[in-house]
């Protein structure tokens, strides 16, 4: 196949341009957006939830316009951005007397869905008001949730879309380029979590984020046709540690690099944040990377996930470690430069250390769920194998 653009994933060959030029020409008192939806129509170009990606055909159809492969009508109408003319959500009064006490004192809570209800607004107001952020519009597919207990709110959640680029969470999933191009919307972004500050509460905050992760994949898919299987966030570890996160289970996957995802310059330009995710299906790196090959080799110790507030690998990092100037001694193959060094659970793969057998191997404690290896670990058992041989020669 011709292949003579490539945008948003689906790919145009000389022929399909050939149709887009007919198309215009069948119909040449139509506007550039019924264009649009017709060729979705006829390719059968469509979003998730079944509405057509006439946006992103648009988009298509400017780029081969002005690569002067097609003819385009003339612009009828400019339309306002709406994002460049947002005013910032009104104040919003409700009753702020303080809600103390436990969890089971409180009212029945319930979580509302409210994108394009009339509590909408509410939920933008509270969050310009009383988050440190502010209110930003999320992107992408996105939902909105306000928390009631009984009539009261007592808290709020927006989610987006997720980054393409994260660092820290590619390194976790593990997943191929391919599979992070096509399967990125499987991964919810908390862009804003927020209790009411007269709520005083203990354990509020993390009963609240276990309950939203059962809540979340159903609501997603109710909206917008398909499941999401991971979640993340970002935490200002200068200012929060991010503890209820991780009462909930939430991981810590690693630090961003403070660039942005405009970056232009390769250096920081904004405070560096803690990355955290939380799977929300135990099969969530199967559906992540089903559309990828096998999984890239993790570089370096830094590309281990760490387990929360126990500094050691977590249950499900790779047992793959690359190191660049690893010794031969460890028994790697060597490949383009670099020495793979591979870990497993079974003897034969613990004899790739290079060492002896099991049998004058010292042993090391294992648990169910054996992790892998840090690369000073593995330095530290070489050397005791070492100290062991030599004194097996000296008797």
């Amino acid at each position: 196949m011709d292949v003579l653009f490539e945008h948003r994933g689906r790919r145009v060959d000389s022929a399909e341009v050939a149709f887009i030029r007919e198309l215009i020409a069948a119909h040449p008192t139509l506007s550039r957006r019924k264009l649009s939806v017709k060729l979705c129509e006829a390719w059968g170009w469509t979003q998730p939830n079944g509405q057509p990606r006439d946006m992103v055909c648009r988009s298509l159809m400017l780029g081969f316009y002005r690569a002067g492969l097609i003819e385009l009508p003339a612009v009828r109408q400019t339309s306002r951005n709406p994002l460049a003319l947002r005013h910032k959500p009104a104040p919003v009064a409700i009753d702020t007397t303080p809600i103390v006490g436990g969890l089971r004192d409180l009212p029945p809570i319930e979580f509302r869905r409210v994108r394009r209800t009339a509590d909408e607004a509410m939920l933008n107001g509270l969050i310009e008001q009383h988050h440190y952020l502010g209110y930003v519009q999320p992107v992408g597919e996105h939902l909105k949730f306000l928390v009631y207990a009984g009539e009261r709110p007592v808290a709020s959640f927006t989610w987006s879309s997720a980054p393409r680029h994260l660092g820290p969470r590619d390194r976790f999933l593990g997943w191929s380029k391919e599979a992070r191009r096509r399967n990125i919307r499987g991964i919810a972004y908390n862009s804003r979590y927020l209790i009411l500050q007269w709520v005083r509460v203990p354990h509020l905050a993390s009963h609240l984020l276990g309950r939203m992760a059962r809540l979340l994949p159903t609501e997603w898919e109710r909206v917008y046709g398909h499941k999401v299987w991971f979640a993340e966030t970002f935490v200002y570890p200068e200012r929060f540690k991010g503890t209820c996160y991780r009462a909930a289970n939430w991981r810590w996957l690693g630090r961003t690099t403070g660039r942005g995802k405009a970056d232009q310059t390769h250096r920081p330009n904004r405070p560096l944040k803690d990355v955290l995710g939380l799977p929300l299906t135990a099969r969530f790196r199967e559906l992540l990377r089903r559309y990828g090959g096998p999984a890239p080799a993790i570089r370096g110790a830094r590309g281990l996930p760490r387990s929360l507030g126990h500094g050691r690998p977590a249950r499900h990092a790779p047992r793959r470690v690359v190191a660049r100037k690893a010794s031969r001694e460890l028994g790697g193959r060597q490949s383009g430069g670099e020495v793979t060094v591979e870990f497993g659970r079974s003897r034969s793969a613990r004899r790739s250390l290079g060492g002896p057998r099991d049998e004058a191997r010292p042993r090391r404690p294992r648990s169910r769920g054996s992790h892998a290896l840090h690369p000073a670990q593995v330095e530290r058992e070489r050397h005791e194998i070492e100290l062991r041989s030599d004194l097996r020669k000296a008797t």
